[in-house]
C-alpha cells in the first residue's frame, strides 16, 4: 500500500528520534503498532460482514434484473408497434427533392394510360445585383458628407 524505501524509513526514524526523544520513542512506537493492528482488525471484520451480507442477500438475482433493464430496447419496441411494416421509416428516409421515376400503369383499355408526372424542385428566383444606393438619386438630393463636429482652431472648411 505504502511504498517506502529504506532511506525514507531511516529519515522518519531520525525525525521521530529528534522530536519525540530517545526516552519516549519505544512507547510511541508501541502505540503506533497497536493502532495499526486495531485498524487492520477492523478492516478485516468489515470485509467479513460485507461478504456475509452479499451471501445473505443473494445479489445474483439483483444483478440479473439490472442486466435485463440495461439491455431493454425501448426504441426497438416502440418502432415495432408504431411502424410495423417500415413504411414510415422509408418515407422519412427518402429525399423529397430527388425526382421520382414515373410509374406506368398497365392500361385496361387502349386509350386510358395513367402516368404520374415527375415533380421537379422549384428553382429559386435570381437575386438582382446590389448597386450603390446613392447612384440612382439626383445630385440635388444626394448630400455630401457632413463636416466633422469639431475643427481645430486655424482650419477652414473646404468649399465645393
Amino acid at each position: 500500500m505504502f511504498d517506502f524505501n529504506m532511506s525514507e524509513i531511516a529519515l522518519i526514524g531520525v525525525v521521530a528520534l529528534v522530536l519525540i526523544g530517545p526516552k519516549d520513542l519505544p512507547i510511541a512506537v508501541k502505540a503506533v503498532t497497536t493502532m495499526i493492528k486495531k485498524a487492520r482488525r477492523m478492516a478485516a471484520e468489515f470485509q467479513t460482514h460485507v461478504d456475509e451480507m452479499v451471501k445473505d442477500a443473494d445479489l445474483g438475482d439483483l444483478k440479473d434484473s439490472l442486466n435485463e433493464i440495461r439491455n431493454f430496447d425501448l426504441k426497438g419496441i416502440v418502432e415495432k408497434h408504431v411502424d410495423g411494416d417500415g413504411s414510415l421509416r422509408s418515407t422519412l428516409s427518402e429525399d423529397p427533392f430527388n425526382p421520382v421515376p414515373a410509374v406506368e400503369v398497365a392500361p385496361s383499355e387502349p386509350e386510358a394510360v395513367a402516368i404520374e408526372p415527375v415533380m421537379q424542385p422549384p428553382t429559386p428566383p435570381a437575386e438582382p445585383p446590389v448597386a450603390d444606393p446613392l447612384a440612382f438619386l439626383p445630385p440635388a438630393i444626394a448630400k455630401p458628407p457632413a463636416p466633422p463636429a469639431f475643427l481645430p482652431p486655424g482650419t477652414t472648411l473646404p468649399t465645393s
